[in-house]
């Protein structure tokens, strides 16, 4: 219980609608979740994986109506449609009330009410925020505990009268006609109900620390962003701090935990791992950003990762991990499409069937401790973050994006974060090259009108002035006229953080270009790195012509924003198109 009255009396009204049989409050505690693991393992919820190889981890598997987040059954119950935006869908509050609403009503006859008290960021800090989510998932439980800093912690930040983020969700009937997940941002709410799949249903992660932590940072002077958080430590020991966004399938874990190259790692570089997946960005008191990672654990995509391309992700994963749809060996070992192994005959796959492809769904995830990581860092707890330098935007771009550039300021890498796009590939939508924007890569977590979201962006920046971060985008993903990838990718990537450091302290050579700074033939330390001739000119070059399609495509993306859309960005695509005609 928590003396906390509002919190009491919600608890309470709660309840009272969606009548469960009992409620017990989470106190986050190890004999509390061992008990949770217990009952779950012996109801089918959660099977025993292979103790011995991997001590503490266990198996879900979802409905197979129920494997990701429904982005169409996600709602913005904004005041007006327009303060949800055109990106968002849209419902209004009273539709939600007579809508959503009567769906719990008895939702959780017979089941346990779980109270989850938790603390998004790290204890004692000023910017951590505490939400509270009510759930009749043990499951949901025992991935909050991994997820966030759950029970007392939480608790004694809210104390007797703090303020908290409400979050009530309720597995239903699990029946995608009655599966609604919706915000309130005006009221700091969600509601989650018909889904137990995390992105829908583990409230603290995309639901508040982005599309409600939003409009909240709008509100009192912050950023909630879609970004890792890593540090960049050079052979003196130096360690500079970098955040960036990129949409999904474009190495945003792998980045964040990324080995160095042989020839840097023996000189001493290291990538050091804060968050994986989002940050919340505050000015600290001697005027430079500051970025916490409000999570405790990583929520990670299964299929793609192994030793080869994130040793570091496989090594965190070993123990205490919550795997969910991957597939299992003959000895209950998790093994999924990408893994090393993989080829074993006797699979069983994420349904329960024996083995043909695929065998883990392409969605499957795991849930492990940030802190197992070797790559974490030792300001991970740091209340006060981790002061940011650098802020990159990223996006699958096979012709038009270099492999890196700099930003022209603040306003203009703004300018950069708002048309960032990646490209379909045939297996993703049987398109291949259509372009889709995805600003900051927050297209589907943004929880306010994007166009006032740019606003406060521009607004964070006049407000650092010359302390504010050096913004960069970059693309891994340049292709040849043969269609082949022309950058190495994983841990090369160093050596484009190398030069962006560089950038940062004053150094580092670049020609200016009509789409910002980008490196000379030599400013990318390619030692040691097997490239063709003629490679890095292909990789850095500006194509015109291409640039002034992309600007005609900006601009119809642009225009969705009416008169929401900051004048800052329609100056940022006109100068642009004058840079490109000249």
């Amino acid at each position: 219980m928590s003396a906390n009255e509002k919190l009491a009396k919600w608890v309470n009204e709660v309840a009272s609608v969606t009548q469960p049989e009992r409620v017990a409050w989470c106190d986050g505690s190890e004999d509390e979740n061992r008990r949770l693991i217990e009952g779950m393992v012996k109801d089918g919820t959660l099977l025993e994986m292979n103790q011995s190889k991997y001590p503490g981890c266990y198996l879900h598997r979802s409905h197979t109506t129920d494997v990701a987040r429904t982005e169409h059954l996600t709602f913005i119950c904004s005041k007006t449609k327009d303060d949800a935006g055109p990106t968002n869908n849209w419902m209004s509050t009273d539709e939600a009330k007579t809508r959503v609403w009567p769906l719990f009503q008895g939702a959780m006859k017979g089941r346990t009410m779980f109270v989850v008290p938790y603390l998004m960021g790290p204890a004692g800090s000023p910017y951590s925020k505490v939400g509270i989510e009510l759930t009749d998932s043990p499951y949901v439980v025992a991935n909050m505990r991994i997820m966030t800093r759950m029970g007392k912690a939480a608790l004694d930040h809210l104390g007797a009268r703090g303020d908290f983020c409400k979050g009530l969700h309720s597995l239903g009937d699990l029946s995608p006609e009655r599966r609604f997940i919706c915000h309130f941002p005006e009221a700091r709410e969600i509601w989650s109900i018909g889904s137990g799949y995390g992105g829908n249903a583990l409230l603290g992660k995309k639901c508040f620390a982005l599309r409600i932590a939003g409009p909240m940072g709008r509100d009192e002077g912050w950023l909630a962003e879609h970004m890792l958080i890593l540090g960049l430590e050079d052979p003196q020991g130096q360690v500079t701090y970098m955040c960036a966004a990129f949409p999904s399938a474009c190495g945003k874990t792998n980045l964040a935990m990324l080995i160095p190259p042989e020839g840097f790692k023996s000189k001493g570089w290291k990538v050091w791992t804060v968050g994986d997946d989002i940050s919340w960005m505050h000015y600290g008191p001697d005027g430079r950003l500051y970025a916490i990672n409000p999570e405790a654990g990583f929520f990670g995509v299964a299929p793609g990762t192994s030793d080869q391309t994130n040793p570091n992700a496989m090594a965190a994963v070993k123990k205490n991990t919550i795997f969910t749809n991957v597939a299992v060996t003959e000895d209950m070992c998790p093994i999924w499409e990408g893994m090393e192994g993989f080829s074993l005959p006797k699979v069983t796959d994420w349904t329960g069937k024996a083995w043909p492809p695929p065998a883990a769904h392409p969605n499957s995830r795991f849930t492990a401790p940030a802190k197992q990581c070797p790559s974490v860092s030792k300001e991970f707890d740091n209340p006060q973050g981790v002061p940011i330098s650098a802020i990159i935007f990223g996006g699958r771009r096979a012709k038009v994006a270099p492999l890196v550039y700099q930003s022209m300021n603040w306003a203009h890498g703004v300018f950069l974060g708002a048309t960032m796009a990646s490209e379909t590939t045939a297996a993703a939508t049987g398109q291949v090259g259509v372009v889709r924007r995805d600003p900051m890569a927050m297209l589907p977590f943004c929880g306010y009108n994007m166009g006032d979201y740019w606003g406060h962006w521009l607004k964070m920046g006049e407000r650092g002035g010359d302390k504010a971060p050096k913004i960069f985008h970059v693309n891994w993903f340049r292709r040849d006229v043969n269609n082949k990838f022309l950058w190495p990718g994983f841990g090369e990537n160093l050596r484009v953080l190398k030069w962006i450091l560089d950038r940062v302290q004053g150094k580092g050579s670049a020609v200016e270009t009509p789409i910002g700074s980008v490196p000379t033939g030599d400013g990318i330390d390619t030692a040691g790195l097997k490239l063709g001739a003629g490679v890095m000119d292909q990789l850095l070059a500006i194509d015109r012509q291409a640039w002034k399609e992309e600007t005609r495509g900006i601009q119809e993306f642009f225009g969705k924003f009416g008169e929401r859309l900051p004048a800052a960005m329609r100056e940022q695509l006109e100068q642009l198109k004058k840079r490109l005609a000249k």
